[in-house]
């Protein structure tokens, strides 16, 4: 008999729960690793943010456009969009810009004073070195044509001259007080303007502020002419023949100054002057700029911007184009900033023939066609209306259906009629070259706007197109009056949520709207239904209450006010009534108008659909709708406090929503037709609400507190912020039976649940659908929950069920009944069935009904019990925080949640199932904590928790190659990824500034630092990041999106895979071109004057010049070009170089070739004419002569 010891209990115990321990460990084989993730910004879309500087390169016909930011864009062909950005002290405004004409290079200054010269031969743009003036503030540069010597002017009145290729300062300058008269006894001001004369690179004009004009020649180093206008300057233009130049001034004013010294200019003209009852010239605005192009027809045109009357009833924003006696007034939508004539030829010194106007708008960017007769716009092929009005929030979704895209188009292009107006000549800005790449997923943008319109982008290949528009304001009235705070944008669109496969879309407004779609190939005409539904309480009080032992995060609150007559107000959007006519794509089917107490305006906090269902599910900040979108009836509108039942974890009392009396205030319909809706509303809004009281024997709940914990604010009300629609387990380790389950995310952090009984397929459409409110939390975490998402056994996430699209057009014979399916996670084996629901809705039905009956509890009638799963014991609970853009997904990997966090939960591992295939999980993320949840076991698996100062602006699950990561952008600017189920962090790295997105915020003065900020101010900080996490998106492989501004979206992306191919997907900016040669001076113009005289500008103003003051400009190096060449130039750009080179050599071969046949041909000329001499003269004696 084997002796009894207690180290033989312990090794028995060891044995026990050891192996069980490893097999936990050991269940999920994670693939992903941190080597398969780098975090890059790819792409960026829309138009730049407050422009302030303007180029393009007639050759290489690329246009270039600085903003405050610092960042440049380059646009050539439709898809030839390059962006970047100045870094260190320059990352600030952008004042000039100018191309090195078919160079491949682009100099810039920002508002630093420093001058950068970029290359961009290769795809993405450099900065090659740049050179910082320290004692003076630039106020102006110009470069000659083909020349290798800047002149930079500055606000002392000097101007530098800096070498391009090197970037050294040239011991040439001119001083302001030798280019002023000697008995001028003031300073003259900042240089204003530059230009050299078209036909005599030796004389300089340069134009200072007080209106002083000087003719400089450059080789005497000595002012040749002077002129005093009698208004300050704006800007100067030369004529191609260089005997006069035009000037613009302050009081709305163009002067043409001829060549030589006299005291007034030649003529002197305001165009839009007008004469007043006293016989005088009424004031105009200034002109800010005038420039003087001619054409080979003789017409010479004189275009500028301003320059309007500055009555009030004057138009502004114009720009005026005068050729000959015509003069045309072109108004722009916004304030014109900046405008480039287009030529053909390059060279200033001849006719440069016109034929486009680029004007860079404050919003937009307009192309004027100058040879077809009105001069019309060219209809721009770039995504620059992102911002036709304010985005309110966005969705990106990839690999979404195949048949998606194409089907967007296909009704976008029938809807939208075809624009007139525009230019039938081609798009002029064509340089670059770009061809599709391959991309073997679609996908889709989806931005929600201010005038409650949603606009579809195709954003594949780099690419964003606009697909169609959706205009929600079309459903309702226009209203009258508004007396609702946010009634400046009641249409304003909040949350999205599409069922790709379905094709059913959902959109919450601002004013608690939700509004239901469906998608037809085909138009229809019928009415929409609309449903009235209040959340009432028998004390509105009762939904405000303290909470039991939980930390305090402060945001997201609902501040309580007191009724009175302005609080009830009635909702001021009323849906038209009678028929109305839909066009094809989403045809509204449904509107939700909801309440709050005292007839309040609701904000939606989170929104989720499931078409295999047919319910559609949203939350507010007061509490949850639940609709069924098959019978178009509300099924459950219950506040927050009444889904806890009797374990409500906060002192207030359960109270139930009142029983409706009137059926018009239940449901509205806009025709008498829709009567009946209300009445069924009435009669099928059925639900269970079973009370799990404690026994007062050994369940009493405890309300004390410890003494250092806090109370959530009176003042505060709970709001549901995450949903979620899944098949899940009913019981504590049952597993027989999946319950269509729809789960909760509240503001204070709990975790609850509703089990759906669904009745049978065939009386689906007559049968009520019976929802279970379970009854306290399943799980409690700190902060609002933001994002829920289900893992099966493999760690895949569970797909969502849906029912496939069907083609109503196509004929009912054709058409089959089609089951719920469900989109599978990359992973999915056979082996996991038993964990993924992939049932019909009657299957489901009968699961739920099953799942019934099997969770206890007494059922009678229309009602059944569910037991569910009761709270585990743990501590922690969530905080008053609210709506952080929940449910705003609807992704294509079917993860219906939103607004990101970490979040956390206490609790021992148990391990009460046997098998792998029959676990599942929950990802749980709010704003503080992220936990990995068993469902099965009711435990805590995993959990990792922020630190005190930082909160999650917005986190996601999201699938990859290999496997399923949680992606989670921080307040303190990081970007973290954690692997699941472990939680084990791959990647975390800086990425992006809070601050830089607090142009979304409702105070537009920045985010307040949590760390430096008392708790008042923490609450503007929590209530901004709600507005950001709607315009922040993470999506599966990899890829999210975000608004860096309020007209650009930005693209980024978590793969190392997809950073590889990313200069595949961008098109080269520099291409070869042959550059037109430059305007000889012929024998007979350089006899009597005229034709373009060179300058030697490397002996003007190189070596001899002298020295430079080092104290004037400081060089900084860039990257050394061998470097530079070898990391960013591609295979093809060096052939293109290479090409080039032959090219030049073959061009210069056949000149050879073309200068020497000439020598030969005027050779024997020669020799016969003297031959012909000699013969004449032969025989002739000398007296003969």
């Amino acid at each position: 008999m084997k002796k009894f010891t207690f180290k033989g209990v312990l090794d028995g115990f060891r044995q026990t729960v050891q192996p069980q321990a490893i097999r936990q460990e050991q269940e999920i084989l994670e693939q992903l690793k941190p080597e398969h993730f780098t975090l890059k910004k790819t792409f960026r879309h829309g138009f730049p943010y407050s422009p302030t500087s303007f180029a393009f390169d007639p050759v290489q016909k690329l246009l270039a456009i600085g903003d405050k930011s610092g960042y440049i864009r380059i646009l050539g062909r439709p898809c030839v969009d390059a962006h970047a950005k100045h870094e260190g002290e320059s990352e600030c405004a952008v004042l000039f810009a100018q191309f090195l004409v078919n160079e491949g290079a682009l100099v810039t200054v920002t508002a630093d004073d420093t001058i950068h010269l970029w290359s961009i031969r290769q795809k993405t743009p450099r900065i090659v070195q740049s050179l910082k003036f320290q004692r003076e503030h630039v106020t102006c540069i110009h470069l000659p044509v083909g020349s290798k010597w800047l002149y930079v002017g500055t606000e002392k009145g000097n101007i530098h001259v800096v070498h391009i290729d090197t970037f050294a300062l040239s011991g040439y300058i001119i001083n302001w007080n030798k280019a002023i008269e000697v008995v001028r006894t003031s300073h003259p001001g900042a240089v204003i303007a530059l230009c050299d004369n078209p036909l005599d690179a030796n004389k300089l004009l340069i134009a200072f502020e007080c209106g002083l004009l000087v003719l400089w020649d450059l080789k005497a180093k000595a002012a040749e002419f002077r002129w005093q206008a009698a208004e300050a300057v704006k800007s100067l233009a030369w004529h191609y023949e260089g005997k006069y130049f035009v000037s613009s001034h302050t009081d709305g004013s163009i002067c043409s100054w001829p060549t030589k010294a006299q005291p007034k200019p030649q003529s002197q003209v305001c165009p839009h002057a007008k004469i007043n009852k006293d016989g005088n010239a009424e004031k105009c605005k200034p002109i800010y700029k005038v420039d003087l192009k001619s054409s080979t027809t003789g017409e010479t045109f004189t275009i500028f911007s301003g320059g309007m009357p500055s009555e009030k009833s004057s138009k502004s924003n114009c720009i005026t184009v005068m050729v000959g006696k015509t003069t045309t007034v072109l108004e722009m939508e916004h304030a014109v900033c900046d405008f480039i004539t287009l030529c053909e030829n390059p060279w200033p010194c001849e006719t440069q023939e016109p034929y486009a106007i680029a004007v860079l708008l404050q919003y937009d960017l307009v192309l004027i066609d100058l040879l077809t007769p009105g001069f019309p716009c060219f209809e721009s092929p770039y995504p620059m209306d992102l911002h036709e009005s304010p985005v309110t929030c966005c969705t990106y979704l990839t690999d979404c259906p195949s048949d998606l895209v194409p089907a967007f188009y296909s009704v976008g292009r029938t809807t939208t009629s075809k624009k007139t107006g525009f230019s039938e000549r081609e798009w002029p800005i064509s340089g670059g070259e770009w061809s599709p790449a391959s991309c073997s997923y679609s996908e889709i943008v989806i931005t929600g706007h201010q005038d409650g319109s949603l606009k579809f982008w195709d954003s594949g290949a780099g690419t964003l197109q606009i697909l169609y528009k959706l205009k929600t304001a079309k459903i309702f009235e226009k209203p009258r009056h508004v007396s609702h705070s946010d009634s400046d944008n009641p249409l304003a669109v909040h949350l999205i949520f599409l069922c790709s496969e379905s094709r059913r879309l959902c959109v919450a407004g601002a004013m608690g709207q939700v509004m239901l779609f469906k998608f037809r190939k085909v138009e229809s005409t019928s009415e929409v239904l609309v449903l009235e539904i209040p959340i009432l309480y028998e004390n509105f009080d009762d939904i405000y209450g303290t909470s039991p032992e939980c930390d305090f995060l402060t945001g997201h609150q609902v501040q309580k006010t007191e009724s009175s007559d302005s609080d009830k107000t009635e909702c001021t959007l009323k849906v038209r009534f009678g028929a109305q006519r839909k066009p094809p794509g989403f045809q509204s089917q449904l509107v939700c108008l909801t309440t709050g107490p005292n007839r309040r305006t609701v904000q939606v906090t989170s929104l989720c659909i499931n078409s295999s269902y047919g319910l559609m599910a949203y939350g507010t900040e007061y509490g949850l709708v639940i609709i069924d979108i098959i019978q178009k009836i509300c099924l459950l509108s219950v506040a927050c406090p009444d889904l806890y039942g009797a374990h409500d974890p906060y002192s207030r009392t359960p109270k139930s929503p009142k029983r409706i009396e009137s059926k018009e205030e239940q449901s509205r319909s806009p025709s008498s037709d829709q009567a009946t809706d209300a009445e069924e509303l009435q009669y099928n809004c059925l639900y269970v609400i079973v009370w799990k009281f404690f026994d007062k024997l050994d369940g009493t709940f405890s309300r004390s507190r410890s003494s250092s914990m806090s109370s959530i604010d009176m003042s505060s009300s709970e709001s549901v912020t995450c949903l979620a629609f899944i098949e899940s387990y009913a019981k504590r380790n049952d597993i027989l039976t999946l319950v269509p389950t729809l789960w909760i995310g509240t503001s204070f952090g709990s975790i609850l649940t509703l089990f759906i009984t669904m009745p049978e397929r065939d009386v689906r459409k007559s049968q009520p659908v019976l929802v279970t409110i379970n009854g306290g939390p399943v799980v409690r975490l700190k902060g609002s929950i933001t994002s829920m998402s289900f893992l099966d056994s493999y760690g895949s996430i569970i797909p969502y069920t849906f029912e496939p699209w069907r083609d109503e057009n196509r004929d009912k014979k054709d058409r089959t009944p089609t089951k719920s399916s469900s989109r599978t996670s990359p992973t999915f084996t056979p082996t996991t069935a038993n964990t993924i629901s992939n049932t019909s809705v009657a299957g489901g039905a009968g699961s739920a009904a099953a799942a019934g009956s099997t969770a206890g509890g007494g059922a009678g009638g229309a009602a059944s019990a569910a037991s569910g799963a009761g709270a585990t014991g743990s501590s922690g609970s969530g905080s008053a925080t609210g709506g952080a853009g929940a449910g705003v997904g609807g992704s294509a990997g079917g993860i219906s949640s939103s607004s990101a966090s970490s979040s956390g939960i206490s609790g021992s591992v148990s391990t009460g199932l046997e098998t792998l295939t029959d676990r599942q999980y929950i990802v749980i993320a709010s704003e503080k904590q992220t936990k990995v949840f068993d469902v099965a076991n009711q435990c805590c698996i995993n959990r990792i928790q922020l630190s005190e100062m930082d909160f999650a602006v917005k986190a996601e699950t999201i699938t990859m190659k290999d496997g399923s990561c949680l992606a989670t952008y921080l307040s303190n600017g990081h970007l973290m990824v954690h692997s699941l189920p472990s939680l084990k962090l791959l990647l975390d790295t800086d990425f992006l500034p809070l601050m830089d997105l607090s142009f979304q915020t409702k105070c537009k003065q920045g985010i307040v630092d949590p760390m430096l900020s008392i708790w008042g101010q923490q609450i503007i900080v929590h209530e901004d990041t709600t507005q950001i996490s709607k315009i922040f998106c993470f999506s599966h492989k990899g890829h999210g999106l975000y608004m860096a501004s309020p007209t650009e979206i930005q693209k980024f992306t978590i793969s190392s895979e997809f950073c590889q191919f990313i200069l595949e997907m961008m098109g080269d900016l520099y291409t070869v071109h042959e550059m037109p040669e430059q305007p000889k001076e012929g024998f007979f113009k350089g006899l009597f004057g005229g034709g373009a005289k060179l300058l030697d500008r490397e002996e003007l103003f190189g070596e001899q010049s002298g020295k430079a003051n080092r104290s004037v400009a400081r060089h900084i190096p860039g990257p050394n070009l061998e470097q530079l060449g070898q990391r960013a130039s591609t295979a093809a750009s060096e052939i293109s170089r290479a090409h080039q080179l032959a090219m030049e050599r073959g061009e210069k071969l056949n000149l050879l070739e073309e200068r020497a046949e000439r020598m030969a041909n005027t050779a024997q000329d020669f020799s016969g004419t003297a031959h012909q001499l000699m013969l004449k003269y032969k025989d002739k004696k000398w007296y003969q002569l």
